[in-house]
């Protein structure tokens, strides 16, 4: 199962939308890397009343998949709940036992989830339990970033890896800490997300935090996060405070 992180799309999405170019661009893009898994593939689509049509795509994405190759269920939500019980939604609608977690903008993209699926299974007894694409292994990568956004999220990984490896949660080499496209084993993810606290990009960290002291097994891919071509990023003051601040919190009580 794949759940989907619904993002904000702008006018120019909208306009995208009307001849359906984006639709399409997004169903055969899902389609192509998905041919090769075995098993039925379900999309499970969050969207907290995006007011940018959102909803419409994900149903013309639904309708477009009436042909059973690809089960597209659409979670809509009112009003804006949150990261963390959009996951928690999106898990209790989903069937799968092994669950990818991504953005729906295409900066996490598809290809790589057959090599996800490859790590977690070829690992024998050996049994991973969480799948972390990074951009920070050889092979992985960021592109459509300026200099500041590149010196930010390093910046921020940086402090992650130096204050969170070095406590209880230490020993689980994780080189993308703030990266938040992973496959999970459901049952891993069943008993860390209620207990998650933090909010915004904390809560990704906290994911792994918890994971480990349950004692989950990790494995890296290398991804290349593609920067969104439509709409801005939200990253501004008040997610880097609540970034730090949540932090803080795992640092001191793991």
């Amino acid at each position: 199962c794949c759940l989907l992180r619904a993002r904000t799309c702008p006018r120019a999405i909208k306009e995208l939308f009307a001849n359906c170019t984006y639709c399409k661009i997004l169903r055969e893009t899902i389609f192509v890397n998905m041919q090769c898994i075995t098993g039925t593939v379900e999309i499970v689509v969050v969207d907290d009343s995006s007011p940018d049509n959102t909803l419409e795509v994900a149903q013309w994405l639904k309708e477009s998949y009436a042909d059973g190759l690809i089960e597209v269920n659409i979670l809509s939500r009112k009003g804006k709940l949150g990261l963390g019980t959009a996951y928690i939604a999106g898990l209790k609608v989903a069937k799968g036992e092994k669950i990818i977690i991504m953005d729906a903008d295409l900066s996490h993209h598809p290809k790589f989830i057959p090599q996800f699926l490859d790590t977690m299974e070829r690992n024998g007894k050996d049994k991973v339990d969480i799948v972390c694409g990074t951009r920070y292994v050889n092979g992985g990568g960021v592109a459509g970033w300026d200099l500041r956004r590149k010196l930010t999220s390093r910046g921020a990984n940086f402090l992650a890896s130096f204050l969170l490896l070095s406590s209880p949660f230490g020993g689980t080499k994780i080189s993308d800490l703030t990266g938040s496209f992973r496959l999970y084993e459901r049952s891993m993810l069943e008993k860390v997300l209620p207990q998650v606290k933090c909010k915004g990009y904390a809560f990704q960290m906290e994911i792994l935090v918890l994971a480990a002291k349950e004692g989950a097994k990790f494995a890296e891919v290398p991804i290349t996060f593609v920067d969104r071509i439509y709409g801005e990023s939200k990253l501004g003051a008040n997610e880097i405070f609540m970034y730090l601040k949540g932090l803080l919190y795992l640092f001191f009580t793991t």
